[in-house]
């Protein structure tokens, strides 16, 4: 990585939290700066708006490798051992609602006209259909409407990540979900 791209991620990695804190809205180029301590002109060298980098911190989001399932089916890893990596993974992010980015993504797709989103919703989906379709190939998973559980898994998991920041969760509440899809999809 050379020192632009450090510098980006540095970015990146410092404003989640602003974002995850105050929504997408409240957030200024000097909010960035602060919490950077960059100059406004060396922010400007890097991204031209708090779009931009929401826009990265999403792009950075739907590019981590812990939720990768293509390298580990590539890798013809068991279908339950990707799941139950997922599905941690899940659930450690469903009981941090102060790291959620829920509300700025609602604020965002209010505020931003496009179709972004929608692809990284796809983009998601996707990736849950080709893990179900492997496990169920591969004769781990049950045979289950595909499309109904994927809706289950990323609209239970946004839920909880939305209503978290407004109501009081409880571990039963992170743990029924996951037991739930688990149930769904693994054979016994």
């Amino acid at each position: 990585m050379n020192k632009k791209e450090r510098t980006r991620a540095a970015i990146l990695d410092a404003t989640y939290g602003l974002f995850a804190r105050d929504g997408f809205n409240k957030i200024t180029m000097k909010d960035i700066c602060d919490v950077t301590g960059m100059s406004r002109g060396g922010l400007y060298s890097h991204f031209g708006s708090t779009k931009e980098v929401f826009e990265a911190i999403l792009d950075r989001i739907n590019q981590k490798d812990e939720m990768n399932f293509q390298d580990g089916m590539e890798a013809g890893m068991s279908a339950v051992t990707i799941l139950d990596h997922a599905l941690t993974l899940l659930r450690e992010e469903m009981e941090h609602a102060e790291d959620s980015l829920s509300l700025a993504m609602y604020e965002y797709a209010c505020s931003c006209p496009g179709d972004r989103m929608d692809q990284l919703n796809k983009m998601g989906e996707k990736k849950w259909r080709d893990l179900i379709e492997y496990g169920m190939k591969r004769g781990e998973f049950n045979p289950v409407n595909v499309d109904e559980i994927v809706n289950v898994i990323l609209y239970s998991y946004q839920g909880v990540r939305m209503w978290s920041r407004i109501v009081t969760m409880t571990t039963e509440v992170f743990d029924g979900i996951i037991h739930h899809i688990r149930k769904q999809l693994v054979k016994e």
